[in-house]
Order: structure tokens, then sequence, then C-alpha cells
């Protein structure tokens, strides 16, 4: 994607409002549902919006949405986009680039990972502080975008330290189980086996998950700071790993959504 195709889908969006967001948020599986609690100023179907891409995950709802989130001028995208699709990571993280010309200053993402880590149990939730990226291909190869950020972007604390401690602080008073922790990403859209389950744990990783990482990358080439907060769906850890399906991961992200929407609503308050 190229930096006059971002500047198309930008100028688009600010043809039909004015609204200014602060706040960039991304919901991922299962997750869709703190839109009822967005005051929606405009919304726009993926499909009508220039040259970006069209979530082809059946939970993913495909609407980008501008409004107030606890009196916080928010842009949610309801529905991402993952490599395993088809896509190019330049277009899987097209959103983030749109979202930061748009105005935000921070972004927050939500995903469902499976649980590397012996102490997670399925419904916890986990305030991502670092990851490790196995995907094939990297959001920046290619001709550095210098209208957005440096050719070699440092990625020590990448997840924002005062945003973490927040989030966490949140979840802890109101009686969550909490976790500060490592996410991995892998392409998908196979789930692991139980050896790679072993080699991901060994290798530093508290959960997994096919998404996020590129997201991230990208934000940070933009200076954002960045709030991650993964639902364990499934466990993956010697004895209690078990096949598993996607009708099981939703049930699960489902029913934990109300606490992540708690917090997220609370990182906005004052």
């Amino acid at each position: 994607m190229t930096y006059n195709q971002i500047i198309e889908c930008t100028t688009f969006i600010q043809n039909k409002t004015d609204f200014k967001p602060l706040t960039g948020i991304i919901l991922g599986t299962g997750l869709g549902s703190l839109a009822n609690d967005i005051d929606i100023v405009v919304s726009f179907e993926y499909k009508d919006l220039p040259h970006f891409p069209v979530s082809t995950v059946e939970t993913h709802q495909g609407r980008l949405l501008l409004g107030y989130l606890n009196q916080s001028p928010v842009v949610v995208m309801q529905g991402r986009f993952h490599f395993y699709e088809g896509y190019s990571m330049k277009q899987v993280t097209f959103p983030v680039r749109v979202m930061e010309m748009l105005g935000i200053n921070q972004l927050y993402i939500s995903n469902v990972s499976g649980g590397l880590n012996p102490a997670y149990e399925m419904g916890d939730i986990v305030v991502i502080e670092d990851h490790i990226n196995l995907q094939y291909e990297n959001p920046l190869t290619g001709q550095n975008l210098d209208e957005f950020g440096v050719r070699f972007p440092d990625m020590l604390e990448i997840y924002n330290p005062e945003l973490i401690n927040k989030a966490y602080t949140i979840g802890v008073n109101a009686s969550y189980s909490m976790h500060k922790g490592v996410y991995v990403s892998v392409p998908g859209p196979n789930l692991e086996t139980k050896a790679e389950y072993k080699f991901l744990r060994i290798i530093g990783a508290d959960c997994v998950g096919m998404s996020t990482v590129p997201e991230v990358i990208v934000a940070r080439h933009m200076k954002l700071k960045i709030l991650a907060l993964s639902i364990i769906t499934d466990l993956c850890y010697e004895p209690r790993i078990k096949k598993t399906d996607i009708t099981e991961i939703i049930h699960v992200a489902n029913s934990t959504e109300p606490k992540l929407c708690y917090i997220l609503k609370n990182m906005l308050s004052s």
C-alpha cells in the first residue's frame, strides 16, 4: 500500500466527517460488542473505504466506527485482517496508517490467544508486555514511508509501560484474573502441534495467536502509544492441552468480553 493510497482513504473519511479521534481500537475475534457502547458519529463498511481490505473471518463484522467511548473520541475497527486471509502485511496494517492520519496518538488492540503459561486459565486476561514475531513477512519491508517514521524503528518497550500498569490495575481492582505476559504471533490459520506449543513456551512466550504484532510494529513505526490485551481461550500446555475448535474459542471470548470492555472503557476515563 502506498502513501498516496493512505492519503486517499483518509481524505475520503475526512470528507464525510470532521470528527477527530485520539484513540484507535482494534477489536479481535468475538470481541465486537464494545461497539454497542460507542456513541457513534459516523460509521463505514470496510468495503466502501478506498483501498481498505475486507475481513473474510466470519466473526469479524467489518466496520470502521468513529464516535465517543466514555466521552473520549475514538476510531474503532470492528474486525481486523490477518496474514492468513491472503493479504500482504502492508494490507493488514493499512488501517493503522489511516487511523494515525485521522489523528490518533494511541492504539488499543484486543485479541484471543492460546495459553502457553501453566499459570493461565481459560477466560484469563493477559496484558501484553512484549512479543515474539514469527510471522513470515514484516509490514515494514520495502521502501520506507519516511512520512511516518524512520527506516529502523526501535522495538524496546514497544508496549507502553504506563498503559500496561493502568490496564492491569483496572482488571485486578475489578477482581479479574489478570496477567502480564509475552505474546507470540504465528502465521496460522492452523493451530499448533504439541511440539510447536512446547517450542513456543521454551523460547519465552506466555500465549500464542495469529495477529496483533504486525499492527503493533506499524504503530511503533509511527510512534503511537500501544496497549494490547488478550483473552486466553484455550490451554496449550501439558497435561491440559486438548483438541479445540473455533466454536469453543468464540464461546470463551464472548463470555469474557464484558470484562475486556470494562477495562477498555475505564482506560479512557480520566
